[in-house]
C-alpha cells in the first residue's frame, strides 16, 4: 500500500510508469471518478484494505468465454486513450501551475500537484490549511459545541453568526461525508462552513494526533498510509508558525482613514490636454465601486507655465477635475515645482518651464550644484528664494503667483470641497530635501550622497553665516565627505568620531539644515495665504540607509541634521505646526525585505526612522499622511501598510490622517491585485470583511469548478 502512494512523490518518468500500471488496474469508471478523487483526497484511492483492492481489480475481469479461454482485460486502443488523456491532463496542470507561479506569486514547488494548488488558493482567500489538509477560516465568526467521539467542535461560517449545534458527519470511503447526495453538494458545503475542534492542536502532540485520526474514515488502514503516518509529528513541528499566522489582526471598528489613489504622471500631456479620457473614466468607475475616497494629481509647473512667465494654461486640469467630480471623488493636488524624469518610477519627462531653462543656460547657479560643479536642473536652488533672477521675480514669488492662479481658476472646486488638500512641492520629487542622491550623476544605493551647496547663492549664504560666527574660514563645504557612492567609514567627515561632530562640522550642518527649514517656512507661509481654509501639506522623504551609524550620513547630505546624538526632525515638525500643515511621510516599507534589498549591509532602519519622524510629528499634534514608496499588490505588503497606519494598542489612538496609494494603472485593477486592494481599502475604512469574504469564497469555489471542468 505504501509503495502505491509513494508514486505521487516521484518524477515525471515514474509518473509515466504509473500510467502504464493503471492501464492494467483501472477500468473505464476511472474516467468519471478519477478527477474528483484527485480533488477530494485519497480516501477512496488508498483507504480500503488489500482485499478490497483485489475485489476492485476483479471488476475489470470478464467471465471466461464458452471455449474455456479468457478475453484480454482491456483492448490496446483503450490503453492508448488512457495514456493520451493522462498526458493531456498533465499538460493542462503544468500550464496552470506555471501561470500561478508567474502571475499569482504562488509559492508552488516544482512537482506541485492539485492539492498544492487548492491549498494555495484557499490561503489566498483567507483560509488556513494545515499540513494534514485540515482547512478552516483564519478568523472564527461563531462558535458552537458539538460532539464527535466526545470532542467539542467549532463551526465557522461566513454567512451567519448564529448557527445551531451540529455534529461532524462520518467520512465515507470515497471522500464524501455521509448526508450529502453527491460530491458537488459536499464541495459547496465545505466552502460555506467547516468544523474545527476547539481543543487546540497546539497543546500537545497527542492532541494533534487524536484530531488527525478523527478525520480518518472508519475502517481505513492508516498505519501503512504515507500521507497519514507521522502527520501528527509534522504538525507538532509547525504549530508555532501556524499559531502566529492565526493571530490575524482585525481592523473592523478601527478609525476611518481616507484612501486616495495617485493618478499616472502623464495624465496631462505637455500641451495641457487630458490624455485618454475614456480610459480614465473606466478606471475611476472601478475605484468608486470599492469606495476609494479620491485621487491625487500633480499640477506640473513645467506644463502650466511652460512658455512665458505668468502665462498659465490650466485647460487640461480643468477637464480632469470635472471628470473626477462627476464620479464624486475628492482630489488631493500637488503643486509640483520640480521636473519629472530621471528618477526611479518616472515614466514620463516633464522639464521645468522653458523660460526657466533659458535663464539656467545663462545663469546655471539657479540650480543645485555639487562640489565638482555639476548642476542638477531637477529643481531650483533654495539660494534664489529671495534673489530676483527669474525675469524680475524671486523664486518664492514665482511659486506664490502659480499657487494663487490655481486657487482662482479652481475656486468652484475649493468651494464645493472637491479639493480636500494641497500638497506643496518643496524640492526634488516634491519632497523637502536636497537632491543629494541624483541617479543622473551616478549615485547608487546605498551611497551617502553629496552636499548640494556649491552654487554661488548658497555659498554666499554660507559665507555670511561663517562671518557672523566669527570664523570666515568656515565658509566652505567639507573637503573630506567622499563622493556620491562612498560609505561613512570611508570618509573623514562621516566616520565614527569624524569631523561631522567637530566644531566646524556642527556649524556647517546647522547652517545646511537651517536653509532647508527656512525654505519650507517661506513657501508654506505663502501657500497658507493662497489656500486659506484648505489643508496644506509637505512631503518628507525617509532616508533610511546608514541610519544605524553614528553620523546618519545619508540624512546629513539630504539636509536632515539627525546624527545619533541629535533629533533632526523636531525643528521640521515645529515649522509645519506653525503653518498648520500636515506631514506626508514616505518611507520604504518593510516589504522591501522580501525583495532582496539588503538593509543590514547599509545599516539601514526604515522602521526606526519612521517611528522617529512620526513621534516628532505627533508630539506637536501634527496630522500625518502617508503613501507607499514601492509598488504593492500583495496582502503582506498591504498588511504592513495597515499596521503602520493604525498602531496596535496605542493608548492615544494615534493613526495616520490619510493614505495615498502609488499608483493607478492596469496592474492595480487586474484580477487578484484589485481584489487585494479592495480588501485593503475596506480595512483602512475600518469595515467588516464578512461580506467581502463571502465574495472571496464564491470566487474560490468558482476557480475550483473551472479547474474541474478543464480536466
Amino acid at each position: 500500500m505504501a509503495s502505491e502512494m509513494q508514486r505521487y512523490d516521484t518524477n515525471e518518468d515514474d509518473e509515466e510508469m504509473d500510467v502504464k500500471e493503471e492501464d492494467d488496474e483501472d477500468d473505464d469508471d476511472e474516467d468519471k471518478n478519477g478527477t474528483f478523487n484527485a480533488m477530494a483526497g485519497f480516501d477512496g484511492a488508498h483507504g480500503s484494505s488489500s482485499s478490497n483492492r483485489f475485489q476492485h481489480h476483479q471488476q475489470y475481469q470478464e467471465p471466461p468465454t464458452p471455449q474455456g479461454g479468457s478475453r484480454r482485460c482491456r483492448p490496446l486502443e483503450e490503453k492508448e486513450r488512457t495514456k493520451l488523456r493522462e498526458r493531456q491532463r498533465r499538460a493542462i496542470t503544468a500550464k496552470i501551475l506555471a501561470g500561478l507561479r508567474r502571475h499569482g506569486n504562488y509559492n508552488l514547488r516544482v512537482r506541485a500537484d492539485i492539492n498544492d494548488v487548492i491549498a494555495a488558493l484557499a490561503r489566498e482567500a483567507g483560509w488556513v490549511v494545515l499540513p494534514d489538509g485540515t482547512t478552516f477560516p483564519s478568523k472564527s465568526h461563531s462558535q458552537v459545541t458539538g460532539a464527535t467521539g466526545g470532542t467539542p467542535t467549532t463551526m465557522v461560517t461566513s454567512s451567519s453568526s448564529h448557527i445551531p449545534t451540529q455534529h461532524t458527519p462520518p467520512a465515507s470511503l470515497k471522500g464524501t461525508p455521509s448526508g450529502f447526495q453527491n460530491t458537488a453538494d459536499h464541495s459547496a458545503c465545505q466552502v460555506k462552513s467547516v468544523f474545527i475542534p476547539t481543543s487546540s492542536p497546539y497543546d500537545s502532540s497527542s492532541t494533534a494526533r487524536s484530531q488527525t485520526s478523527a478525520m480518518v474514515a472508519d475502517g481505513q488502514d492508516t498505519q501503512n498510509d504515507p500521507f497519514l503516518v507521522g502527520s501528527g509529528d509534522s504538525l507538532d513541528k509547525q504549530v508555532i508558525d501556524i499559531h502566529t499566522k492565526l493571530q490575524k489582526r482585525d481592523f473592523a471598528g478601527t478609525p476611518y482613514i481616507p484612501v486616495y489613489v495617485m493618478l499616472p504622471l502623464g495624465v496631462i500631456n505637455m500641451k495641457s490636454e487630458l490624455v485618454d479620457a475614456d480610459g480614465l473614466v473606466k478606471q475611476l468607475r472601478v475605484l468608486k465601486s470599492i469606495n476609494v475616497d479620491g485621487v491625487m494629481v500633480d499640477c506640473w509647473w513645467g506644463i502650466v507655465e511652460a512658455n512665458a512667465p505668468q502665462d498659465y494654461n490650466w485647460n487640461g486640469y480643468k477637464r480632469l477635475f470635472q471628470v473626477v467630480r462627476e464620479h464624486k471623488l475628492k482630489i488631493k493636488v500637488v503643486m509640483s515645482f520640480h521636473e519629472c524624469g530621471g528618477n526611479i518610477g518616472d515614466d514620463v519627462c516633464i522639464p521645468l518651464p522653458h523660460w526657466v531653462s533659458e535663464i539656467g543656460r545663462s545663469n546655471p547657479d539657479i540650480y543645485f550644484t555639487d562640489r565638482a560643479g555639476r548642476r542638477n536642473p531637477e529643481c531650483l536652488s533654495w539660494g534664489i528664494d529671495k534673489e530676483r533672477v527669474l525675469k524680475g521675480r524671486t523664486a518664492v514669488e514665482v511659486y506664490f503667483d502659480y499657487m494663487r492662479s490655481f486657487r482662482v481658476e479652481f475656486d468652484e472646486f475649493f468651494e464645493d470641497g472637491i479639493i480636500s488638500m494641497v500638497e506643496v512641492g518643496l524640492g526634488p520629487c516634491g519632497e523637502l530635501r536636497y537632491p543629494s542622491n541624483p541617479v543622473k550623476h551616478g549615485w547608487r544605493y546605498p551611497g551617502v550622497g553629496e552636499f548640494q551647496c556649491y552654487d554661488q547663492y548658497l555659498l554666499k549664504s554660507l559665507r555670511k553665516a561663517a562671518e557672523a560666527r566669527g570664523h570666515s574660514f568656515w565658509a566652505r563645504g567639507p573637503d573630506n565627505a567622499g563622493s556620491y557612492n562612498s560609505q561613512p567609514q570611508e570618509t573623514g567627515f562621516f566616520c565614527d568620531g569624524g569631523d561631522y561632530d567637530g566644531y566646524y562640522g556642527r556649524f556647517f550642518l546647522n547652517w545646511y539644515s537651517q536653509v532647508l527649514v527656512d525654505h519650507a517656512d517661506r513657501v508654506l507661509s505663502l501657500a497658507k495665504l493662497a489656500f486659506d481654509g484648505t489643508c496644506i501639506a509637505a512631503k518628507l522623504s525617509g532616508i533610511h540607509w546608514w541610519y544605524k551609524t553614528s553620523s546618519h550620513a545619508a540624512e546629513l547630505t539630504a539636509g536632515f541634521y539627525n546624527p545619533s546624538n541629535r533629533d533632526g526632525y523636531v525643528a521640521i515638525a515645529a515649522m509645519l505646526k506653525k503653518h498648520g500643515a500636515a506631514l506626508n511621510f514616505k518611507c520604504a516599507e518593510m516589504s522591501m525585505l522580501e525583495q532582496a534589498v539588503d538593509f543590514s549591509e547599509a545599516l539601514g532602519d526604515p522602521e526606526g526612522l519612521a517611528w522617529q519622524v512620526l513621534n516628532a510629528a505627533w508630539d506637536v499634534s501634527l496630522p500625518v499622511c502617508s503613501e507607499n514608496a514601492l509598488l504593492c499588490h500583495d496582502r503582506g505588503g498591504y498588511n504592513c501598510l495597515l499596521e503602520k497606519a493604525k498602531l496596535l494598542n496605542d493608548p492615544d489612538g494615534k493613526h495616520i490622517f490619510a493614505f495615498t496609494y502609488l499608483r493607478l494603472g492596469p496592474l492595480l485593477i487586474d484580477g487578484q491585485n484589485f481584489m487585494e486592494f479592495e480588501r485593503f481599502v475596506k480595512r483602512m475604512h475600518g469595515k467588516e470583511l464578512e461580506v467581502f469574504y463571502s465574495c472571496v469564497n464564491f470566487a474560490f469555489s468558482y476557480l475550483v469548478v473551472l479547474w474541474l471542468t478543464s480536466l
